[in-house]
């Protein structure tokens, strides 16, 4: 595979805008805009079903929080490198703008949080995550941004604080997802929007799409392991449904793919080896004969080899208003 390089094509696609329904139905979106690999010439679809919901705590006994243990940088190196990107997407779906005040809820290493001090300034934004790592990290990197150690579930804020409130990536992984968008409400001031955007780990998110199969192809009994079987809210109808849910109103879905770069495989597989996210817990988890096995299986299904290439991911947005 040595000198190949992976790109990844997006279909247009017509956004959806706040408050203006989209003329697409929710299957229509599903099956719009497939991000395409190509190699060699060849396109491949990066396609694969939508499946059963279930929970991933109970799959793994492990809590999901706990796989987020590790360092920044490993985050960074790992999922974070489609972060800045797909914030600006976010921000620009949940129409942020100057003289707003906005909340980044499991905001990690500070992604979200640096785009939104960019857009609003670091006084007007606050950030919280269960992560005490993710936290010190987000104060390091943003001075003047208010970042504390708290639950989604239990906001530190009085009601009505914020213009915007955001999750990145986080919603999934939420204890009780229903009892966070609900808190998220509660710190929204009426008619300000709440916007979240979640990965599509059943389709598109090429990285976690590969790795899984490539996990399901070995250990079949691992396959409910799989983020794209196992995660709540990775699709657009669970979406609408926990923001209507919520007594959010105007409610919009859109999709967006995003990408990153890697200077080699070695470079996308090394933070795995550290725990870092389900995908990396697992990883961790192997024997290093098994290890090897992954490891030589997800580069085949990726096509890399040691030059540069870059992956695409797709992302769900949802947004609405506090009635």
């Amino acid at each position: 595979m040595s000198g190949q390089q992976v790109v990844i094509s997006v279909r247009p696609r017509r956004r959806a805008i706040l408050g203006v329904s989209d003329p697409r139905t929710l299957r229509d979106i599903l099956r719009a805009s497939q991000p395409i690999a190509f190699r060699d010439g060849t396109e491949k679809a990066l396609e694969a079903d939508m499946r059963t919901v279930r929970d991933w705590v109970a799959m793994s006994r492990t809590p999901v929080a706990d796989t987020f243990l590790q360092g920044a940088d490993v985050y960074d190196r790992h999922i974070g490198r489609y972060g800045r990107e797909l914030a600006l997407e976010l921000i620009k779906f949940a129409d942020v703008r100057p003289g707003q005040r906005a909340l980044d809820v499991g905001c990690g290493p500070g992604a979200l949080t640096k785009q939104l001090a960019s857009v609003l300034g670091a006084e007007q934004v606050s950030a919280i995550d269960p992560s005490s790592a993710f936290v010190q990290a987000c104060q390091e990197r943003l001075p003047g941004v208010h970042a504390e150690v708290a639950a989604a579930e239990a906001l530190p804020f009085g009601d009505e604080f914020f213009d915007r409130t955001l999750a990145q990536l986080v919603v999934n992984f939420m204890t009780d997802a229903e009892a966070g968008v609900r808190e998220m409400c509660r710190v929204t001031r009426s008619g300000s929007i709440i916007a979240a955007a979640v990965w599509d780990y059943a389709g598109q998110m090429t990285l976690l799409r590969r790795f899984w199969d490539s996990v399901a192809a070995l250990d079949p009994s691992a396959a409910d392991l799989d983020e794209g079987r196992s995660m709540r809210y990775c699709t657009p109808d669970e979406l609408q449904a926990l923001w209507t849910g919520a007594g959010l109103e105007k409610v919009s879905i859109s999709d967006v793919v995003v990408t990153a770069g890697y200077e080699g495989f070695e470079d996308l597989w090394e933070p795995l080896q550290f725990g870092v996210s389900p995908s990396g817990a697992y990883v961790a988890s192997l024997s290093p004969d098994r290890r090897a096995e992954l490891k030589a299986d997800f580069q085949h299904r990726l096509g890399a080899g040691n030059e540069p290439f870059r992956l695409g991911a797709r992302a769900w947005l949802v947004a609405g208003r506090v009635p």
